[in-house]
């Protein structure tokens, strides 16, 4: 159990104020993100069929929680770990043209999370995807997509602060973009966490850029899936959070891969046997529409807003008794 205590923690609201706020946070900032970025809001599977390849494989090593269902026998469900795959299936399957996207909440369990003050075994957040054309895959759109989410949170932050002034989290008025390998040649000697902790500390909102692939030191900067993102288009919104004094990630997003650079990824990851199963085969066949998506922790906005110490004070998830004790006696009120 991992557990920092921020020196004079003070909520500022009580619990019921917090769910309150929680209610006000997500049902607004759904709303701006489906009117800022042309989004319709759908209805979303908790847990897929194993063999079609739609589950999101993070970094290759988290164990997908999986149980059969008595009506369809022989067959293996696992509950979701995110919809990055689902969505542009969903996108061709619904008809969306260039320019339209989805956005929907997404409940997933990663059983294999660790306990602390950033991480739950529930996660909660908003998907979102959009179709763009072939000539949008680049990094362009890449960063226009990040300052609209950016724009949206700045303008969550102004509506909170109307609501609860005591309570908001004052963020910084613009983002950075750098990538893994620029962030690996200016901290060399680091570990891929320290320099995101130093650069999001610097600049205090950072869009780090290229996860995935391996850098010249010899490893990738973080594991990303071969089969969503595109390593050389996607990234991660971070925003310094003096509570704990570390960078916090609000948003893992990219523009997804195309035939090439799947069969890419797939060889350098040593995943080509998913070349086989059937959402891959339409990838690789060019059936799917090109897309640009990732996912917005809910949980982790609120916390972000609300500057809290603890993911537990803005969702109702299990924690260890000894953390839920060390947390209620320094006002660390876990739901």
């Amino acid at each position: 159990m991992k557990l920092i205590i921020p020196e004079n923690y003070d909520p500022r609201l009580s619990v019921r104020e917090t769910q309150e706020a929680i209610k006000y946070i997500r049902d607004t900032f759904q709303k701006e993100l489906g009117k800022e970025m042309n989004l319709e809001r759908i209805s979303a599977p908790l847990f897929v069929d194993k063999n079609s390849g739609l589950n999101d494989n993070l970094n290759g090593v988290e164990r997908p929680v999986q149980f059969d269902l008595a009506g369809i026998p022989g067959q293996t469900m696992e509950v979701v770990h995110s919809l990055a795959k689902w969505k542009r299936m969903a996108l061709y399957e619904y008809g969306f043209q260039p320019g339209e996207g989805l956005y929907t909440n997404m409940n997933a369990i990663r059983r294999d999370e660790d306990f602390d003050n950033l991480h739950s075994c529930y996660v909660d957040q908003w998907d979102w995807e959009k179709v763009i054309t072939r000539e949008d895959r680049n990094l362009d759109t890449l960063k226009d997509t990040v300052r609209t989410i950016f724009k949206i949170i700045k303008h969550m932050e102004h509506e909170v602060w109307y609501k609860y002034p005591n309570a908001v989290k004052h963020l910084p008025e613009d983002i950075t973009f750098i990538t893994s390998q620029e962030l690996e040649d200016r901290y060399p000697h680091h570990t891929p966490k320290e320099r995101e902790n130093l650069i999001t500390k610097e600049f205090g909102c950072v869009f780090l850029m290229k996860i995935g692939d391996q850098l010249k030191g010899g490893k990738p900067h973080d594991g990303r899936a071969p089969d969503y993102d595109d390593w050389q288009l996607n990234g991660d919104i971070l925003f310094w959070f003096e509570h704990l004094n570390c960078a916090l990630e609000i948003s893992s997003m990219g523009i997804r891969v195309d035939e090439t650079s799947l069969a890419e990824q797939l060889k350098k990851a040593g995943c080509e046997d998913r070349s086989q199963l059937p959402y891959h085969k339409m990838l690789l066949n060019g059936e799917l529409p090109c897309t640009i998506g990732g996912g917005i922790g809910q949980s982790r906005l609120c916390m972000l807003l609300l500057d809290r110490a603890h993911v537990g004070e803005v969702q109702a998830s299990i924690w260890p008794d000894e953390m839920r004790e060390i947390c209620r006696k320094n006002k660390i009120f876990l739901l």
